[in-house]
C-alpha cells in the first residue's frame, strides 16, 4: 500500500509539472531563431548545374512580455555551372546582410499558438563572379537598404522550443545601388497582402529557441 501511494504521488507530480508549463514569453527572455536552406540541381540534358545555400540567424531580447528587439544576419550563395564541352563557365553570387528588428506579440490562440507583427531594417551587399577558362571576373558590389513589415506565428512544441512561420515581406521598401561611379539607386516598393493563395512563396519556416 505504501508503494502504491508513492507511485500515485509521483504520477501526480509529473502531471502537475506538465500542466505547469508556460508556453509564451516574459520580460528578459532571449530568443534565437532562423532557417537554413540548400538546393542542388543537375540538368544533364542542358549540361548545367545549379546550387544555393542560405543561413539566416536571428537573436531577440524581450524588453516587455510582448515586445522583443533584436539583430538579424543573413548569408546566401548561389552557383550556376555550364559544363557543356567548349563553353565551360561558372557564375557565382555571394550576399551578406545585417539588420535590426522589432516584434510585437498581439494575439494568443490557445496556450501554444502566439502571433506577432514585426518590422525590420536591414543592409545588404552582394557581388557576382564569373569564371571562364580559369579566369575569374568580379562584378561591382551591389548595396541594398531595405525596410519590411509582416506578421508571423510561433507554435510551442515544448516550453522552450517553438515552430516559427514568418511573413516578413508583406510590406517592403528596398533601395539598391551598384557601387560604381555615377550609378543611381533603384528603389522598389512591394505589397503582398493580396497573395494569400501564394503564402508559401513568401513564408519562411524555422525554429525558435527561448532562453
Amino acid at each position: 500500500m505504501k508503494r502504491l501511494f508513492i507511485a500515485l504521488f509521483a504520477i501526480s507530480g509529473l502531471a502537475f509539472t506538465a500542466n505547469a508549463q508556460e508556453f509564451g514569453f516574459a520580460k528578459g527572455n532571449v530568443i534565437v531563431e532562423g532557417n537554413i536552406g540548400f538546393n542542388s540541381e543537375n540538368d544533364k540534358n542542358a549540361e548545367e548545374k545549379s546550387s544555393s545555400f542560405s543561413i539566416n540567424p536571428k537573436v531577440g531580447y524581450f524588453v516587455t512580455d510582448k515586445i522583443a528587439v533584436g539583430l538579424s544576419l543573413g548569408f546566401n550563395t548561389t552557383k550556376d555551372e555550364d559544363y557543356a564541352a567548349g563553353s565551360e563557365s561558372v557564375d557565382k553570387t555571394n550576399s551578406f546582410g545585417i539588420g535590426v528588428f522589432g516584434r510585437y506579440y498581439f494575439l494568443e490562440l490557445g496556450k501554444r499558438f502566439k502571433t506577432y507583427a514585426e518590422v525590420g531594417l536591414g543592409y545588404g551587399t552582394s557581388r557576382d563572379e564569373t569564371e571562364v577558362g580559369g579566369t575569374t571576373t568580379k562584378g561591382p558590389k551591389v548595396n541594398t537598404l531595405g525596410i519590411n513589415a509582416g506578421i508571423g506565428a510561433n507554435y510551442f512544441l515544448t516550453e522552450r522550443i517553438a515552430l516559427n512561420v514568418g511573413l516578413a515581406n508583406i510590406i517592403n521598401f528596398e533601395s539598391e545601388k551598384v557601387d560604381v561611379s555615377g550609378a543611381k539607386a533603384t528603389t522598389n516598393f512591394g505589397l503582398a497582402a493580396g497573395t494569400v493563395n501564394n503564402i508559401f512563396d513568401v513564408a519562411t519556416f524555422g525554429l525558435t529557441f527561448k532562453f
